[in-house]
């Protein structure tokens, strides 16, 4: 791969000799592959051979890559495609949230670090997961939906909307939109895309959404900062920036030396941050630091319980889904939606199960007419695939209606 002479110049100096060039030598390896199991839903871990991430709970390396759409199991949202990097957040809320908490992540397509996000905060925290870009807020509401929890609420907002409002939260996750140096290794568009203007375009917009989201953020409260970036204009300068003109104070969480985590890079900067970087550690490019907001830490906030109904007051909200599963209506027909078929909280005498072999199963992520078995009741059946639901079909008799979300379908076998 040829990287931007800008960067290799830049990135070259700031990483020093030793670090530069293991991180050159990690481009000729293959990428890591891990996952997070979905723990309310996962059984059992579905890749035996897998190799714990020490960081994450419920986080996994891959010995090699399958084939992820081919495996009804992730449609079914047993685990999340994730990288390991990016489950350093799990550790990091485990560590600094112990007490139920309203908590919004503010730029939060595709939901890797959305679902990551509910799993390790506690029993009783309310989360809302929020994306300005529509055609990505679709996709972080299907991510979300296959996890199944109930506690999050999807939103389609400006960070300055929320300003609007007097919803106050304990803890912001701000992954904000950055210039993507991490994601070199894997996608080749990111570096085609890089250039100073875009680091330094990326750096002010990120002030701004900080800016425009803190007064949401309550006296006492939690920001997570992240980028998948290296330079120090993202990440130490902004860090450095949010601490003495918004008034926050940097936090640590204790990390093992084995990880390999590298702190900050910047000779003038002695604040703890945690970088990972492509041959240091095993993982592709992350940023991330903790802050606390100035002042008490009783401060008032938005009570987790109340979050729902006071998103739904400020009608310039959009709310795309407000974490109740309810049926779809279609005239006089209430139709199961999807949010129910894989919600946590459908019980086994809801609905008649029919269980499915892996092929049949494929064959209806893809949408296809099945051919159900002649004992299979009449009505709207939910179909599962080792126990876990996919979703429903409608059995008419001489044949059953495929139910699956079409933007969902499996485009091909």
């Amino acid at each position: 791969m040829i990287l931007p002479p800008e960067f290799i110049e830049y990135t070259s100096n700031l990483f020093g000799a030793g670090r530069w060039e293991r991180f050159m030598q990690s481009f000729s390896h293959e990428t890591p592959v891990s996952v997070r199991l979905n723990p309310w839903k996962a059984v059992a871990n579905p890749f035996p051979q897998s190799e714990p991430v020490p960081w994450c709970r419920q986080g996994f390396w891959l010995k090699e890559r399958p084939h992820f759409t081919g495996d009804p199991l992730f449609h079914a949202g047993v685990y999340y495609v994730q990288e390991a990097a990016s489950l350093f957040l799990d550790y990091v809320l485990r560590q600094a949230v112990t007490d139920p908490v309203s908590a919004l992540d503010l730029c939060a397509a595709p939901g890797g670090k959305s679902t990551l996000m509910r799993a390790a905060l506690p029993d009783g925290s309310m989360l809302v997961s929020n994306e300005i870009d529509l055609r990505r807020a679709h996709i972080l509401l299907e991510n979300i939906l296959k996890q199944g929890h109930s506690g999050v609420l999807v939103t389609h907002n400006a960070p300055k909307d929320f300003a609007k409002t007097n919803l106050i939260f304990d803890v912001i996750l701000a992954d904000t939109p950055c210039s993507g140096e991490g994601l070199f290794r894997r996608d080749p568009a990111a570096v085609k895309e890089w250039s100073p203007q875009n680091v330094r375009f990326c750096a002010q917009r990120q002030r701004q959404i900080l800016r425009d989201i803190w007064p949401c953020l309550k006296d006492g409260g939690l920001l997570i900062y992240s980028t998948c970036t290296f330079n120090t204009y993202e990440n130490e300068e902004n860090v450095r920036w949010i601490a003495e003109e918004l008034g926050a104070e940097i936090l640590s969480v204790p990390v093992s030396p084995e990880w390999q985590i590298t702190g900050s890079l910047l000779a003038d900067y002695h604040q703890p941050v945690y970088r990972f970087i492509p041959g240091t550690t095993r993982s592709e490019g992350l940023f991330m630091a903790l802050l606390r907001k100035r002042g008490e830490t009783n401060a008032f906030s938005t009570r987790p319980s109340s979050l729902r109904e006071q998103l739904k007051k400020y009608p310039f909200l959009h709310l795309l889904y407000d974490g109740l599963p309810l049926p779809e209506s279609k005239g006089r027909d209430q139709i199961p939606s999807a949010a129910q078929a894989l919600s946590l909280s459908v019980r086994e005498t809801d609905f008649p199960r029919l269980e499915l072999s892996k092929e049949d199963a494929l064959r209806y992520l893809h949408r296809e007419v099945l051919v159900l078995p002649a004992a299979t009741p009449r009505g709207f059946v939910l179909v599962t695939y080792q126990g876990y639901p996919l979703g429903f079909v409608k059995n008419l008799g001489d044949r059953a209606n495929n139910l699956y979300p079409k933007p969902w379908a499996i485009r091909k076998l």
